[in-house]
Parts: structure tokens; C-alpha cells; sequence
């Protein structure tokens, strides 16, 4: 009998490769699924599961379950190589003239005298005199971190590795707001982590519902993002900042606060300015420099620096010696800073064009930030929308791929404008904007 559900499956399966059922449908409830087909209800029950197991259909409570895109979205959400020839999925920017200034400001580090010296291992902590360096970076409004605090990584994404892996143990609980940053999913999975989704508001993570998921079973930290929110782009007020550190304080939790895009805004203290002992700030150079040419930093709390620096060796999560060379290098000489300068301001004219070219749609996003939050038009699924953008050569992330509460789906696709240059960037908003415009049934499938 269990095999019955499994070839029913096929069946389905079969309906959806054929074009039978397309991305978007909605599958009839169990109950009249198992009436047209002659089965049992729990028979029923266990096809619709296998569907879900093989990522054909998903489900939303209250709604009913629906067929996903034809290509379903990789588990690793982000990962390369992009298959689309427009990419609209990945923020890394690189502007036409960072090469040539990358390559002046490097040029030294090829010396015979100097290369020598740069392959070599690195230590979580480097050195006082590039902690110095890298506090003097870091440093903001209101915020002035502690050099011997500052613990370096290969890249951001390795910082918040290594800071979840040293604050939870395997089947320990993290916190993480309803809608963030996917790629944290595989990370907590690999760690053994279980995530647990905090519920938003238009300031962000909400203080209440932290506190509330905190009581109902002891959470051991929580990731956050405190300034433009990917994918929603929001950015927290001083005082919803302060409302966090206060239970963060009251609670004993440490946030994992991320700040990678803090460079397209100058927002005040962080998290971490508010409270020093209970936040673990993260941060990168690649999106500020290059993706290929990163280095992560995670600014420790003082009880916290030895365990973070035993999960960074162990991780193995250091910096490269000719990356973190590199790296030391133009944050010394001040292109780090002309770079962000820059990007800044290319930032800002990228959202210009998205706001021109996506006039009258639901948008939300901070007209500094490098991505934009796009609600789709009713009828279209996000997923179903994802694909048939595809067929025209444009990838772009649905915002299920964001959503870390059960039986959320948004109907909604994050837009990442840094990749593409302005008037291919144009085109393929506009070729966006007039998908949206359409019925998902008028939509041919390939």
C-alpha cells in the first residue's frame, strides 16, 4: 500500500512536467483530491507530503497547496553559477572602475619582499596593529569598537558561522526574524541549529516576540539585521534598537547583528553600541570591495572572544593570508572608503531606475539600499512569477526563499539591482513590470 501513494505521486508529477498542471495552480483539498481519485483520505495525505518531499507543490495554511515553479528553487538559495543571463538575484557590486583602482592600490603586495610574508596563516585575531586598523573602519556614530574585540573571518558569511556555531550547541535554538537572509538556513542546518522564526513588524524584529519566544523555550541567541533589511530594506529607528538592547540585557541572549550593507547609510550607533556584552557585530568588505576579495569581521563581546576565536580555528573559518593582506591594504590607504563612497551613490541611482521602471506596483525598500522588495500583483505566485522571469532570461529570488515561519509565502520576489549595468538593469525592470502586468495565465510555458 505504501507504494499506491508513490505511484499516485508519479502521476501528479507526471501532470506537472507535461504542463498539466502549471507553476501557481492550486491542487483540490485532500479530502476531494482522495474522492476523484478513489483513495483514502490518509493516502491522500501521503501523496500531497511526497509532492511537498520532492519540491513539486508547497503549502500555505489556510489557502490550500499549490504547484511551485518547474525549476524549483536550488536549496542552496543564492548559489552560483546564475543560470539566467540577467541577474537580479545576487548583490555584489562591482563598478566599472574598481579594477584599475583595486589594481593601484595592490600593486605593492606583489613585491618579492612582501608576497613572502602575506602566505602566511593568519590568526582569528590578526594582529593588534591591524585590530587598530580595522576599529578605526568599523567605527561609526555613536560607536567606537574595543581593536582587541575585533576577530577576523575569510568573508561575512563565515563570521556568522562561526558565531552561531559558538553560541549554540547541535540542536541548540537561534532566533531569526520571520523574513531574513536565506543563506542562514543551510548554515544553522549544517551546525545543527535549530532556527526559530521571531515575528516583524514595520521596524523590524519585534522586542515583545522575542521575549515571548525566549520564555516559551530558551533560545541561545538571535540573528538579526539592523539596517537595510534583506530583503525588505528597512532599516531600525534608535528606538526600536533600544528596545532590543534592553532585552538583551534583561534576557542575558546575544544578537548576531549583521551589518553588511551598513556602508550605503549612516544610521547611528549599531545594536552593539547599546549593548556592548550581549551583541556580536558582523560585518564584510564584500560589498564594499569585491566578493572575491572579502574579509569578515565579528566584533566580540569580551567573554565571548576566546569561544569565537576556538570556532573560527576549528570552523575553519580564517581569513586567507593574501585575502586578509589585501583587505588590511585598502582600508589602510582609504580605497575601501572611496569605494563605499561610490557605491553609495550608484546605489541610489540603480533605485531610481527601479522606481521609474516599476511606477504603480507595491515596493518596499530604502532608496539607498542596493535590492528592492517587489509585492506582486494578485493572481501571481511568487514562485510561478520567478520562473516565467526566467523564460525571459532574468533571475530573481521569490520571497519564500526569505520566509523561515512555516506556511508563509509571500507573494512577493526580492529585486537585486547591483549586477547588471544601468540600462540593461532598465530593460529587465521593465520587462518585469510588464510580466506583472499580465495574467500568470497568459503566460506560455516553454
Amino acid at each position: 500500500m505504501l507504494d499506491d501513494f508513490r505511484s499516485i505521486a508519479d502521476a501528479v508529477a507526471g501532470e506537472i512536467a507535461s504542463g498539466q498542471l502549471r507553476p501557481g495552480d492550486r491542487l483540490p483539498p485532500q479530502r476531494d483530491f482522495a474522492y476523484r481519485r478513489g483513495i483514502a483520505a490518509s493516502t491522500a495525505a501521503r501523496v500531497y507530503a511526497e509532492l511537498t518531499r520532492r519540491g513539486l507543490v508547497s503549502g500555505e495554511v489556510g489557502r490550500g497547496t499549490f504547484v511551485r515553479a518547474a525549476a524549483p528553487v536550488p536549496a542552496s538559495v543564492l548559489a552560483e553559477p546564475w543560470q539566467a543571463p540577467i541577474n537580479l538575484e545576487s548583490s555584489f557590486p562591482i563598478l566599472a572602475t574598481q579594477p584599475a583602482i583595486l589594481a593601484q592600490s595592490l600593486q605593492g603586495l606583489l613585491r618579492p619582499d612582501v608576497f613572502g610574508g602575506i602566505l602566511q596563516a593568519v590568526p582569528a585575531f590578526g594582529t593588534s596593529a591591524v585590530q587598530g586598523t580595522a576599529a578605526e573602519f568599523l567605527r561609526r556614530t555613536g560607536w567606537d569598537p574595543d581593536p582587541a574585540s575585533i576577530l577576523f573571518t575569510g568573508n561575512g558569511r563565515q563570521a556568522i558561522a562561526a558565531t552561531l556555531s559558538a553560541l549554540a550547541p547541535i540542536g541548540g535554538r537561534i532566533g531569526i526574524e520571520a523574513l531574513s537572509y536565506p543563506v542562514i538556513k543551510g548554515i544553522a542546518a549544517r551546525l545543527g541549529i535549530s532556527l526559530v522564526p521571531i515575528a516583524m513588524d514595520e521596524q523590524g524584529l519585534r522586542p515583545d516576540a522575542l521575549d515571548a519566544a525566549h520564555r516559551a523555550a530558551p533560545l541561545r541567541g538571535v540573528y538579526l539585521q539592523s539596517v537595510l533589511h534583506n530583503p525588505l530594506g528597512m532599516s531600525m529607528p534608535d528606538s526600536r534598537r533600544a528596545e532590543l538592547a534592553s532585552v538583551l540585557r534583561r534576557t542575558g541572549l546575544v544578537a548576531i547583528e549583521d551589518r553588511v550593507f551598513s556602508f550605503l547609510v549612516d544610521d547611528g550607533p549599531p545594536l552593539a553600541a547599546l549593548a556592548p556584552d550581549h551583541v556580536v557585530l558582523v560585518d564584510s568588505l564584500s560589498k564594499r570591495v569585491a566578493r572575491g576579495l572579502s574579509m569578515g569581521f565579528a566584533v566580540a563581546p569580551p567573554a565571548l572572544v576566546e569561544p569565537l576565536v576556538g570556532a573560527i580555528r576549528s570552523g575553519p573559518w580564517s581569513p586567507g593570508g593574501f585575502e586578509f593582506a589585501a583587505g588590511m591594504q585598502v582600508m589602510k590607504d582609504g580605497t575601501a572608503a572611496i569605494l563605499a563612497a561610490e557605491k553609495r551613490q550608484d546605489a541610489q541611482d540603480r533605485q531610481a531606475i527601479a522606481r521609474r521602471a516599476l511606477a504603480g506596483f507595491d515596493l518596499r525598500g530604502d532608496p539607498r539600499a542596493y535590492h528592492i522588495w517587489l509585492e506582486l500583483p494578485e493572481g501571481w505566485r511568487a514562485e510561478a512569477f520567478a520562473a516565467a522571469a526566467a523564460r525571459k532570461g532574468i533571475s530573481l529570488t521569490p520571497g519564500p526563499a526569505y520566509a523561515f515561519g512555516p506556511g508563509h509565502a509571500p507573494a512577493a520576489v526580492r529585486l537585486a539591482l547591483a549586477s547588471p549595468s544601468p540600462e540593461v538593469l532598465r530593460e529587465a525592470l521593465e520587462t518585469l513590470a510588464r510580466l506583472a502586468r499580465s495574467a500568470p495565465d497568459q503566460i506560455a510555458v516553454d
